[in-house]
């Protein structure tokens, strides 16, 4: 696949989706969590990436929402089934179901919804999806305790390449390495020419390190873990609380993953070793533990000089004043005991605050000298092999640990990232079964299901129309238990009449909502939906005032076009007698009708002059009526379906009813008879 030939991807896109283990398939999947994990790339373009894949594999032309106004609605509808999401992820992957006008795509996203539909939402899980995101990348891991080592140059290159992490030097002999090994905790030589040679230091000959980056580096996959500790543990609980329900290509051991993130810390240490705790802290606290070793030595000699009186002969103390000597020959003298416990408690303070074992135990009674001096003060020499010791010991255990448990997490990482993959599109599923759950939907059924059942003609674009039973519109602001069912079937062009306010503008937003929805692959809002393939919707809202010249032109060529082009489309217009002189209006809208039933169109026209453009009409139009029962106490009761072949009264007409009901004059007659006469 020519990754430039998908809409939205450039050279720059196409190199960072190059990355990708398998972009052909993430792209045939249209996978927007595999496609956020290229390089550079967020989850709001992997989406767009996404949907211009799925463009192209099925032959999309695009521009199915022809109209503004049909752009508005299925924004507004999107927006309702993003509004049901928890991540951010699942509303971006929302934006990847778009109305389309091939079978193949729509058979496509049914197959998907009618499993997400059978979701039931569950608060544990929602409330666990909150934490999940997908996964991301570490930032560059810098390893400085450890080194590669070569005698070649292009053996130099490979490994700078192959494990970035860690620096690589280029030594000439095991004089080399030896000289490394002073430097850095770990060696790791990856030539063959250095098997069986030993030198001091922790070196170790791994000709196949480049192929076992992990084992040398185990701080890479620690790293992955740790960048992504919380988003995994919310995945899982999300797994759990799912109790049962399916996570599609998931195959990992829950327990096992949660135990090996319970056993990392946030920068990608070891947590819950002991030992590693232990040499830790003694490396930490070693000066300050030193230092109070010595005002423990201190003080205790302090006191033993104040208990103490010395006598010394004055042949004595002259000698001692010819020989030079000082405080330090004096203590040797008279108090050698009492400095030798000073400094064993010293010693044993250090040994026991620093929880050192023998062997670190040994060199830390090196760090107080057995020669008396005042005050007591540390061999700095002997602080500094101890600490190297603990630092290296440290070092030995945690790199151990890290190889231990980078083993343990590796061979996990891409059953978790399946996990958290599943259970972010558990979210997506989700908000399509919350949407259909709150606007009471039903999977529409198109005419080409029908079709293989031999109940009408084929898989065509025109010819059948839609027939809605129950819609009810999901722009309306109205809880869904207030709004009125609407039936409404249509084949062919029709005109719409009915009474201000009655709903004929929100019949056509119905119409226009189900039909969106449904080419989207996914549940419409009504009781059931028959509808047939179209090419396009052509939505034009009701205009505010009469159109300049320039504008009712344009307004008449996009008819035209509309009009000569393929029976595919489906053309919803409100009040399109608002463009010009109402004179005029009936007979321009007539003659487009006309061509639209010429055409094969599907066509649904809301007007007041449903019954003027009708008798100047040539052809056979369709008048329906969303008919009014009445007035009470000032209020319109409407029957919100549209009743076929019915012209609906006026507004006015039903007042003037109203009127000459109440009166027993014949002003009020005469009036209504005007409207008898015109019906």
């Amino acid at each position: 696949m020519d990754l430039e030939s998908i809409p939205g991807v450039g050279e720059k896109t196409a190199r960072a989706l190059s990355d990708l283990e398998d972009p052909e398939g993430v792209l045939e999947r249209g996978d927007v969590a595999a496609l956020a994990d290229a390089p550079g790339i967020s989850v709001g373009r992997a989406a767009r990436i996404a949907r211009g894949a799925i463009r192209a594999r099925h032959d999309d032309p695009g521009g199915f929402l022809a109209t503004n106004r049909a752009r508005e609605i299925y924004r507004t509808l999107l927006g309702l089934l993003q509004e049901r999401t928890v991540t951010n992820y699942a509303a971006y992957r929302l934006e990847t179901l778009y109305p389309s006008p091939r079978r193949s795509r729509i058979e496509e996203s049914q197959t998907f919804v009618r499993t997400a539909i059978e979701r039931e939402p569950n608060d544990a899980v929602l409330e666990a999806l909150e934490g999940v995101e997908p996964l991301e990348r570490p930032g560059d891991v810098a390893v400085r305790d450890r080194c590669l080592a070569t005698t070649d140059a292009e053996r130099y290159a490979e490994a700078r390449e192959a494990i970035p992490e860690l620096s690589v030097e280029v030594v000439e002999d095991a004089q080399g390495l030896a000289e490394l090994a002073r430097g850095y905790a770990t060696v790791i030589a990856i030539d063959e020419s250095f098997a069986g040679v030993e030198v001091s230091g922790d070196v170790r000959v791994r000709p196949d390190a480049l192929e076992e980056p992990a084992d040398v580096v185990p701080e890479r996959p620690l790293a992955f873990f740790a960048r992504n500790r919380e988003r995994l543990r919310a995945a899982i609980r999300a797994a759990r609380a799912l109790e049962g329900d399916s996570l599609p290509d998931t195959e990992v051991d829950l327990s096992a993953l949660e135990n090996g993130l319970e056993r990392l810390e946030d920068d990608g240490s070891v947590a819950g070793d002991d030992e590693l705790d232990r040499l830790s802290v003694a490396v930490d606290d070693l000066d300050a533990v030193v230092g109070m070793s010595e005002s423990v030595a201190n003080d205790r000699l302090r006191d033993a000089i104040e208990r103490q009186d010395v006598t010394i002969e004055g042949a004595d103390l002259l000698s001692l004043v010819e020989r030079g000597a000082g405080v330090d020959s004096l203590l040797s003298r008279e108090l050698a005991d009492e400095y030798a416990d000073a400094v064993e408690a010293a010693r044993e303070h250090l040994v026991e605050v620093l929880d050192l074992d023998t062997g670190e135990a040994e060199l830390a009674r090196r760090v107080f000298g057995d020669e008396p001096t005042y005050p007591v003060e540390r061999d700095e020499n002997a602080c500094s092999r101890l600490r190297e010791e603990l630092v290296a010991a440290r070092d030995r255990r945690a790199t151990r640990l890290k190889r231990e448990l980078a083993a343990d997490l590796a061979a996990q990482r891409e059953g978790a990232t399946a996990l958290v993959r599943s259970v972010l599109e558990v979210d997506v599923e989700l908000a399509i079964a919350r949407f259909a759950r709150d606007f009471d939907c039903t999977l529409p059924r198109f005419v080409w299901e029908e079709a293989d059942t031999g109940e009408t003609a084929g898989d065509t674009a025109g010819g059948f129309g839609f027939a809605i039973e129950g819609g009810r519109s999901p722009l309306l602001e109205e809880p869904l238990d207030q709004i009125d069912p609407v039936d409404y079937r249509v084949s062919g062009t029709t005109l719409l009449s009915g009474v201000n306010s009655g709903g004929k503008t929100s019949t056509l937003d119905l119409v226009a909502s189900v039909v969106i929805l449904a080419h989207m692959g996914l549940p419409v809002p009504a009781d059931e939906v028959r509808i047939q393939r179209f090419d396009d919707i052509h939505y034009h809202a009701k205009t505010q005032g009469t159109l300049d010249a320039g504008a009712f032109e344009s307004t008449v060529r996009e008819f035209a076009d509309l009009a000569t082009g393929s029976d595919g489309s489906l053309v919803l217009v409100d009040e399109l007698e608002s463009i010009t002189e109402p004179g005029a209006s009936a007979k321009i809208i007539a003659g487009i009708l006309e061509a639209l039933t010429e055409n094969g169109s599907t066509a649904v026209f809301v007007s007041h002059l449903a019954g003027e453009i009708r008798d100047v009409s040539t052809a056979d139009i369709a008048v329906d009526g969303i008919e009014a029962v009445g007035l009470v106490d000032g209020e319109l009761k409407v029957n919100r379906s549209p009743v076929p072949d019915h012209l609906a009264r006026s507004t006015p007409e039903l007042i003037v009813e109203k009127l000459a009901g109440e009166s027993d004059g014949d002003f009020y007659d005469r009036l209504l008879e005007k409207f008898e006469d015109e019906g």
